[in-house]
C-alpha cells in the first residue's frame, strides 16, 4: 500500500541535521582536501620539482598548460565528503563526475585512495611516483584532459555536457544497494538532456533499484560568463527541484565542510528510508529523494586576483588561471605562493608518501570509489540467456501445398515477430535486461513485450491510464526524451547489463553525439587489457522513411547509418535484414555481442517473408549472399547484378527481377542480398569486409551492379571506397525526396521502385547482349508509362494500385 510522503515545511536551514564532524575528522578532511587541490593545481602546472622543494623556476612548468582548474576544488570537496559517508556507513558507491574536465580533481583522489596504482603499477605513494603522476596529466602517453576509461572507477567520461545524470539512474538500476553520487555542473545544468534527466526518479523502483544522489555544483560560471543556475536564489532553485520531486539540501557558507557532511547524512538517510519502506510493503506514493545544491566558490583556494582581475569565484579560474608563468617572472611568483598556500611539506614526507591521516580518509579495497566492482562492467557481466529461435521462426516452406507459406507469400510484420522473442529474453532475465524507449514501443510495433511485463512509471497515474503501466518491476522504459533514454541505457551497459533501444529512424539522429561518445569510450577501453568486454550498444531503427510516407517529409531521414560508418571499424555494425528471421536471427546475435554498436535497421508493416530460419542463419553469418531462387539459373554468368540492402529496397529488387523474368527472359539477373553493410568494405578497413575475391564472386569481377539501398548513396560510395571497377556500380538509395504520399511513391520519388531497376539493368545489359538491346527500347517505354500511370492513379484515388500494393512473389 502506497503512502504519500509528509510534505516538507522547511525553508531554511536545509541541512540542518544532528549529525557533526568531530574535531578530529574534520581537520583530517581539511588536510585532505588541501593535499587533493595541491595534487589537481600541481598536475595542470608542473613537470618538476613536485614538492616544491626548490624555488620554483620555468623549467619546472609545463611547456603546455591544459586543463581545467576550476571545478577541481569543489570535485575535491565533494569526493572527500562521499568518502566519509561510505566510512560511516560501509556504502556501495561510487562517483560520475558530470564535469569531467576537473579530470585532475578525481585523478588526485584516485592517487591517494591507492586505485591508481593498482592499474598504474608505476604510479606509488613515493617521490618517484608522485612525480610520474603529476608530470603524466595531459602529457603525451599519459592521462588525457578529461577523464576517459583508462581512469579507474570511469563509466562517463563527461567531455560532452549533459548525460551525467541520466547515465548515473541507468547504473543504479537492478542494483539495489548500489548509490551512485553523480556531481552535475551548472553549466552542465543548463543543458536540455540534464534537464529532463532530473525526472528519472520518477523511474526509480526503491524496492529494486539502488539510488542516485544528485549533486549540482553551483560555482556561478562556465568559462567565459555567469552560469543560469549561479544566478537563481535559493527560493528558485528551491522551487524549482521541489517540482521535479526533490527534498532540497542546499549546502553554502563559511562552514562547508560541516554542512556539506551533515547534507550528505540527511540524503543518505532519506534514501534508506524511501528504499527500506518499499521494501517491507510501505511504498511512498511520491518519494522526495534528495538532491544536495552546493555553492561554492570558482576556482576556490586559487590565486584570489590576476593583474587586478579577480580570478576566485570568477570565470577566469575556469581553465589555466595563470597561462604565462613560463615567461613572466611576477607570474611565476604568483603561482608559487598559490601552490606553497597548501603547504605540501605538510602533507608529504621527505620520501614523497602521503602523510598517515590523508590516507585514513580513503575507504579500503573495493569500498574505494575509484574501485567499486560496478564501474567495471565487463567483470560484472554475465552471458544473456536467450531463448531458441526455433520457437519465435517464421514458418516460411518454399515446398509447401499451402501457398500462404511459401516464400515472398507469406506475409509477416518483422518488428512484431521479434518482439515475441523480445517476451522471452525479458523473461529469462528479470534483471539483466531492459528496453529503454523514447514514447515509441508500441507504435514501433513491439507491444507484444508487454504481455510479459510493463512500463516502469513509479509516480501515481489515473487508473484509465493503469493499462501496461506501473511500479512494480517493469522492464521497459519509456520517455518522450532520446537523450534520457540513451543516458540510462549507457549507465545499464557499463555496469554489465543489457538492453535494447527501438526508435523511430528519423529521431534517433537525436542521439548522434552520444553514440559518438560511446563509440570513443568503446574503442578506448578495447586498448586497456583491465576494460574486459561490455555488452553492446543495440538500435533497433524502425519506423524508417519508406514507411513513413503518412508523416511526412520531417520523418524521413536515415543519416544515422552515415554517422555510425565514420566510427572505427571494430566497434560500429550496422545490419539491414530483409525478413523477419534475418531480424530474429540479427537480433539474436547484437544482444549476445559485446563492445559494439550495433544499428539494426527494419521495417514495421507487414512484408513478404523470403528464408526459412536456416537460411537466415546462414545469410546472416555470411552478411551478403545469391539468393539463386531469385536469379536466373541460380546467379550463374549473370549480364547484371541486382543488389538489395533493406527490406523495402530488397522487396523492390525481387520485384523487378520477377518482373524481368517474365518480360525479358534473355536478361540473366542475379539476385544478391546484403545484409551485413560492412561486408562492402575492404577486409582491410573492417574485419566483416570481404576479401577481393570473395567481394567478386558476389558481384563479379567486370559486370554492371544496381545497389538498391535503405539509406543515402553516399554510405555505400563510401564504403565500396579503395575497391576495383567500382564505376560498373550504380547505387540508389534515399535522394531527400519525400512528403506525404503513398508508401510506393516513396520509392518512385527516389529511384529505388521496380520500374527504375528494370530500366537501369536493361540499359547495364545492352551493351553485352544483344538479344537484350534488341527489346530494350519497347520495355523501357513501357516502364516509363507506367510510372507516368501509377502517378495519375495515386493522384485520383490517394493509394497504390492493388498490383503493387498486393504484390507476391510468384
Amino acid at each position: 500500500m502506497a503512502h504519500h510522503a509528509p510534505p516538507s515545511t522547511r525553508h531554511n536551514n536545509e541541512t540542518e541535521s544532528s549529525f557533526t564532524l568531530n574535531p578530529a575528522t574534520r581537520e583530517r578532511i581539511t588536510r585532505y582536501r588541501r593535499a587533493t587541490n595541491y595534487l589537481a593545481a600541481a598536475q595542470i602546472y608542473l613537470k618538476a620539482n613536485v614538492l616544491l622543494e626548490e624555488p620554483l623556476q620555468p623549467e619546472h612548468i609545463k611547456d603546455r598548460l591544459l586543463g581545467h582548474w576550476g571545478t577541481c576544488p569543489g570535485i575535491n570537496l565533494i569526493y572527500a565528503h562521499l568518502n566519509q559517508l561510505i566510512l560511516r556507513h560501509d556504502l556501495d558507491m561510487f562517483l560520475i563526475t558530470g564535469p569531467g574536465h576537473g579530470a585532475p580533481a578525481n585523478l588526485a583522489n584516485l592517487y591517494l585512495e591507492g586505485t591508481l596504482a593498482d592499474y598504474y603499477p608505476d604510479l606509488t605513494h613515493d617521490r618517484a611516483g608522485l612525480e610520474r603522476f603529476v608530470k603524466s596529466f595531459s602529457w603525451p602517453g599519459g592521462f588525457p584532459s578529461h577523464l576517459y576509461p583508462g581512469v579507474p572507477g570511469t563509466i562517463h567520461e563527461g567531455g560532452e555536457l549533459g548525460y551525467a545524470l541520466a547515465t548515473a539512474f541507468g547504473a543504479a538500476m537492478d542494483n539495489p544497494d548500489l548509490i551512485v553520487a553523480c556531481i552535475v555542473g551548472d553549466g552542465e545544468a543548463e543543458t536540455g538532456p540534464t534537464a529532463t534527466a532530473w525526472h528519472s526518479i520518477k523511474f526509480i523502483d526503491p524496492s529494486t533499484d539502488g539510488a542516485v544522489l544528485p549533486i549540482l555544483h553551483l560555482n556561478s560560471y562556465k568559462i567565459s560568463n555567469p552560469t543560469i543556475f549561479g544566478t537563481m536564489s535559493d527560493d528558485e532553485l528551491r522551487e524549482l527541484f521541489t517540482g521535479y520531486g526533490y527534498e532540497t539540501l542546499i549546502v553554502q557558507g563559511n562552514d562547508l565542510d560541516g554542512t556539506l557532511a551533515a547534507a550528505m547524512e540527511r540524503a543518505y538517510l532519506r534514501i534508506r528510508h524511501i528504499q527500506q519502506e518499499a521494501r517491507e510493503g510501505r511504498r511512498i506514493e511520491k518519494p522526495h529523494w534528495p538532491v544536495i545544491l552546493l555553492r561554492s566558490l570558482k576556482g576556490w583556494t586559487g590565486v584570489k586576483k590576476l593583474d587586478g582581475h579577480l580570478v576566485e569565484g570568477s570565470y577566469r579560474s575556469h581553465q589555466v588561471p595563470i597561462t604565462d608563468v613560463k615567461t613572466n617572472p611576477t607570474h611565476l611568483r604568483l603561482l608559487e605562493q598559490w601552490l606553497r598556500s597548501y603547504k605540501p611539506d605538510e602533507l608529504f614526507d621527505a620520501e614523497g608518501r602521503p602523510m598517515p591521516d590523508l590516507l585514513r580518509c580513503c575507504p579500503q579495497g573495493d569500498r574505494r570509489m575509484g574501485s567499486n566492482p560496478h564501474t567495471f562492467g565487463g567483470r560484472m557481466r554475465q552471458e544473456l540467456i536467450r531463448p531458441p529461435l526455433e520457437i519465435y521462426a517464421t514458418q516460411v516452406d518454399p515446398q509447401s501445398n499451402n501457398p500462404g507459406y511459401r516464400r515472398g507469400r507469406m506475409m509477416v510484420g518483422n518488428v512484431e515477430q521479434v518482439a515475441r522473442y523480445l517476451s522471452g529474453v525479458i523473461r529469462d532475465n528479470p534483471t539483466r535486461f531492459r528496453i529503454f524507449s523514447p514514447d515509441e514501443l508500441e507504435s514501433n510495433k513491439l507491444g507484444a513485450v508487454l504481455d510479459i511485463t510493463h512500463r516502469d512509471y513509479q509516480w501515481p497515474i489515473a487508473p484509465d491510464d493503469r493499462l501496461h503501466i506501473g511500479p512494480d518491476d517493469g522492464r521497459v522504459l519509456e520517455m518522450l526524451s532520446e537523450h534520457t533514454c540513451q543516458g540510462w541505457l549507457q549507465g545499464y551497459l557499463l555496469t554489465g547489463r543489457y538492453g535494447l533501444f527501438p526508435s523511430y529512424e528519423a529521431f534517433l539522429t537525436i542521439v548522434t553525439s552520444m553514440m559518438d561518445q560511446f563509440a570513443k569510450f568503446l574503442k578506448v577501453s578495447d586498448e586497456i587489457p583491465w576494460r574486459l568486454p561490455v555488452p553492446s550498444l543495440n538500435y533497433l531503427e524502425t519506423s524508417t522513411l519508406w514507411r513513413q510516407e503518412h508523416n511526412g517529409f520531417s520523418h524521413q531521414s536515415p543519416g544515422f547509418i552515415n554517422t555510425i560508418l565514420n566510427k572505427k571499424g571494430r566497434i560500429m555494425r550496422v545490419y539491414l535484414p530483409p525478413d523477419a528471421n534475418c531480424l530474429l536471427s540479427t537480433l539474436d546475435h547484437c544482444l549476445r555481442s559485446t563492445n559494439y554498436v550495433n544499428l539494426i535497421i527494419a521495417n514495421k508493416p507487414q512484408l513478404p517473408q523470403w528464408l526459412t530460419l536456416e537460411e537466415a542463419v546462414a545469410h546472416c553469418r555470411a552478411g551478403a549472399s545469391i539468393w539463386p531462387w531469385a536469379s536466373i539459373d541460380d546467379g550463374v554468368d549473370p549480364d547484371v547484378v541486382l543488389v538489395g540492402i533493406g527490406d523495402i529496397p530488397t522487396l523492390e529488387v525481387l520485384a523487378a527481377a520477377q518482373q524481368l523474368r517474365a518480360d525479358l527472359p534473355e536478361l540473366r539477373v542475379r539476385v544478391v542480398n546484403v545484409t551485413d553493410l560492412l561486408v562492402l568494405e575492404h577486409e582491410s578497413m573492417h574485419p566483416h569486409g570481404l576479401d577481393d575475391a570473395m567481394f567478386e564472386g558476389l558481384f563479379t569481377a567486370d559486370k554492371s551492379v544496381i545497389i538498391n539501398f535503405h539509406g543515402y548513396p553516399s554510405a555505400v560510395k563510401q564504403l565500396l571506397f579503395g575497391r576495383s571497377h567500382t564505376q560498373r556500380f550504380q547505387i540508389n538509395g534515399y535522394q531527400e525526396e519525400g512528403t506525404t504520399t503513398t508508401p510506393f511513391d516513396m520509392s518512385v520519388r527516389n529511384g529505388i521502385d521496380r520500374f527504375h531497376l528494370m530500366n537501369q539493368a536493361i540499359r547495364a545489359a545492352m551493351p553485352a547482349n544483344r538479344a537484350v538491346a534488341a527489346k530494350a527500347n519497347a520495355l523501357i517505354s513501357r516502364y516509363e508509362y507506367q510510372l507516368l500511370a501509377h502517378r495519375r492513379y495515386i493522384q485520383e484515388f490517394g493509394r497504390d494500385p492493388d498490383a503493387i500494393a498486393n504484390w507476391q512473389w510468384e
